[in-house]
């Protein structure tokens, strides 16, 4: 057996800064100490945390008034952030910066009068806060069905804005399904999906020609991570999601295979390693690193921590 361990993959810079910000926060204020929704889409990061003492909630009046809250990486919508306010809460933004640089291309576009068709995954995180931010004027699509059945009157102002976690293969063939139909349609300046899905993507496809089966470390509601999954089927290869090497099914491998290995944006490295070690011990595996794409972003901590962190 061959593994062929693919870079880039695991955490993005949007993640790091989610993870250290809580971690910050920890330290600072101690526990209990609460984040709205799941601070990244990994369920064992959830674990870890949950075991010093952080409460995920999924309502802002589960927060103690006048205790802390964290808003997870994949942002909040404003009526949350009033919420928060008026119930005194030490409130500490963890969003992604690229899932901000959304939310405000939201606003612009319905400040300018545009109705924003949302490309996205109904019901997701990062989904719910972007529309928070236009809720009178923005639709939700997933697929070109959605837009087939998309009513608008004639001549109607039309922008299109992306969840930022989507497969770019995906997002473009419904992009194109709303140029098509919609020929006034406008788009942000800047492709929303983010560096480092694209870039975990585009491994997955260089890659995936050269191995039987594809093992993707992450979590069932990472997004992004399934997307690597599905991609990996796509192409026609064995493709497995998986948290940890507890999940891991010898039968799923030949003792002949080429196995590529990646991890989505929220996949901590340490259970990556786990999973190599499974192949090499039950396999033999040897590891070859496969370098697609050099990455070099970094994501400061949220300024209302920088500013305590430097007293």
């Amino acid at each position: 057996m061959k593994i062929l361990l693919a870079n880039p993959r695991g955490f993005c810079a949007g993640v790091n800064m989610a993870i250290e910000t809580l971690e910050t926060s920890l330290s600072l204020f101690g526990s209990p100490l609460y984040v709205y929704h799941e601070i990244v889409h990994n369920r064992p990061i959830v674990e870890r945390f949950r075991a010093k003492g952080v409460v995920f909630v999924d309502d802002i009046s589960e927060v103690p008034n006048g205790g802390t809250v964290l808003y997870s990486a994949h942002g909040v919508s404003p009526r949350i952030r009033e919420h928060s306010r008026d119930r005194n809460l030490r409130a500490i933004d963890a969003t992604c910066p690229l899932v901000t640089k959304v939310h405000m291309e939201a606003v612009k576009f319905a400040k300018e009068g545009y109705t924003i068709v949302l490309i996205g995954h109904e019901g997701h995180d990062e989904v719910l806060g972007t529309m928070g931010e236009a809720p009178d004027c923005m639709v939700l699509v997933e697929d070109e069905k959605d837009v087939d059945a998309l009513q608008l009157p004639a001549g109607v102002k039309l922008a299109f804005l992306t969840q930022t976690t989507l497969s770019v293969d995906e997002a473009n063939v419904v992009i194109a399904a709303l140029r098509r139909k919609f020929p006034q349609i406008v788009g942000p300046n800047k492709d929303d999906i983010c560096y480092a899905t694209q870039n975990r993507q585009e491994a997955v496809r260089e890659l995936v020609p050269e191995v039987d089966v594809v093992l993707v470390l992450g979590s069932q509601n990472s997004s992004n991570s399934q997307r690597l999954a599905e991609i990996a089927r796509t192409l026609g290869k064995r493709s497995y999601l998986v948290d940890r090497v507890s999940e891991l099914q010898e039968d799923w491998f030949r003792p002949s295979d080429t196995v590529l290995v990646t991890a989505g944006a929220s996949a901590p490295e340490d259970h990556v390693q786990d999973c190599v070690e499974f192949l090499r011990t039950k396999f033999g595996a040897t590891l070859e690193n496969r370098v697609v794409r050099e990455e070099h972003v970094s994501f400061p901590l949220p300024k209302e921590l920088r500013v305590l962190v430097r007293k």
